[in-house]
C-alpha cells in the first residue's frame, strides 16, 4: 500500500516500531470502552502491531513531521464491493480532526483506487463521538439494531447486550 498524505497525517502500514504508540492507547480503558477487546499489555500491543503490519485492512495514523502513532482505521472488504470502516485514537490527540480528517482521506482512497460501491461503520449509540464523526462524513445512519450483539458477559456468563447504529455511504453520494 502507498501511503495517504493529508495535510497534517500520514497514513501507512504498521510497522513494528509503532508498539509503544499503539499501547498508550489500547492500554487507556476509556479509549477501548466501546471496542470488543479489553485493554492491552506492553506484549499484546506488541503482537497486535505485528499482526496489523501483515493485514491490509489496518493503517496506522501517524502526525506529520513525527511519525507518532495517534491512531488507527480500519477498512475490511465485504460482500458486494462493500467495506466496513473503523477506528481508534488515542485520547489525547481527539477533539483536534484527526480522525475525520484521516477518515475521509481513507474514504476517498477506498471510493478512488479500491473499486468500493458502499462504505458501512457500525458504532454503539452510547459513543457520541463515533456517531458524530460518522455524520461529518456525510454517512447516512441507515437503523438502529437492538441488543443485536455483546463483547463480554457478567458474572455469571450471561451475555451483556449492546445496541448497534449502522452507518453507510455510496460511491455516488461520496461524489456528490
Amino acid at each position: 500500500m502507498e501511503n495517504i498524505v493529508t495535510d497534517r497525517l500520514i497514513i501507512r502500514k504498521f510497522e513494528q516500531s509503532d508498539w509503544q504508540d499503539m499501547h498508550e492507547y489500547l492500554s487507556d480503558k476509556e479509549t477501548v470502552a466501546f471496542e470488543p477487546y479489553d485493554i492491552y499489555s506492553e506484549a499484546q500491543a506488541k503482537e497486535e502491531v505485528a499482526r496489523r503490519s501483515n493485514d491490509d485492512s489496518f493503517y496506522a495514523v501517524c502526525l506529520k513531521g513525527t511519525e507518532k502513532l495517534i491512531g488507527n482505521l480500519y477498512l475490511g472488504k465485504e460482500d458486494f464491493n462493500t467495506w466496513e470502516l473503523g477506528y481508534v485514537f488515542n485520547r489525547k490527540y481527539q477533539g483536534q480532526g484527526y480522525a475525520t480528517e484521516s477518515a475521509k482521506a481513507l474514504l476517498d482512497h477506498a471510493f478512488t483506487h479500491l473499486g468500493a460501491r458502499r462504505i458501512i461503520a457500525m458504532c454503539n449509540p452510547k459513543n457520541d463521538h463515533s456517531w458524530k464523526l460518522l455524520e461529518r462524513l456525510h454517512m447516512r445512519r441507515e437503523g438502529l439494531l437492538l441488543q443485536n450483539i455483546y463483547f463480554k458477559t457478567d458474572i455469571n456468563g450471561e451475555p451483556l447486550w449492546l445496541d448497534t447504529f449502522e452507518y453507510a455511504i455510496l460511491r455516488s453520494e461520496w461524489y456528490q
